[in-house]
């Protein structure tokens, strides 16, 4: 089955870049083909141009230059993984930019005869998202994870209807011991083998 694990952290050697390797490691070790997208090392620009606007409210069809890999990769992969830190209660730019530039349509979704959206990626079987949080679960509680609820709802609402997603939190990262940090990625480890 491939795999496809979409990172946004801009140093490497982070925490996330860990919790990257942990995921990668847990799905390799259950046979999984395992491809990579980092979007830090890539120097993803995460700014929609004017032209790709153009594309995309047309709906075409055109994937604009520098984006072909990338759409490729989520449109072979089964398995779709999620690293990243929530910052400000959401994504990272470059991950939500990410977003905005790839999920195209008549690729990510399509229009049938009525005009009406249908997902594109029903390869996808299974997403899962794995983040890190400043705050304690109480406070992301009360704020709101919007980059969980991007993830979960709109790009799953591209998938099969049967597709699971599930998730892993850090919260707390600031006050994070080394042996809950190093738990929780034995877990997440633990939990892309069971993918």
């Amino acid at each position: 089955m491939n795999a496809l694990v979409v990172y946004c952290h801009p140093v490497e050697g982070s925490f996330c870049s860990a919790m990257r390797d942990a995921a990668v490691s847990g799905l390799r070790t259950a046979g999984h083909i395992v491809d990579v997208i980092d979007l830090a090392a890539d120097h993803f620009n995460p700014v929609m141009s004017t032209s790709e606007w153009k594309m995309y409210s047309e709906g075409s069809g055109e994937i604009p230059v520098g984006l072909k890999h990338d759409l490729a990769l989520v449109k072979s992969a089964e398995i779709v993984v999620f690293v990243y830190p929530t910052w400000w209660g959401g994504l990272p730019a470059q991950l939500k930019g990410w977003l905005e530039r790839v999920m195209l349509p008549g690729s990510a979704f399509v229009f049938n005869e009525k005009n009406k959206v249908r997902p594109g990626l029903t390869n996808i079987r299974r997403i899962h998202i794995a983040s890190t949080f400043g705050s304690p679960w109480l406070y992301v509680r009360l704020v709101n994870d919007n980059g969980r609820r991007i993830l979960a709802r709109a790009f799953r609402l591209n998938t099969s209807l049967r597709t699971k997603v599930s998730t892993s939190s850090l919260y707390a990262m600031d006050t994070a011991t080394d042996a809950s940090r190093k738990s929780f990625l034995q877990s997440l480890e633990n939990k892309m083998k069971n993918l």
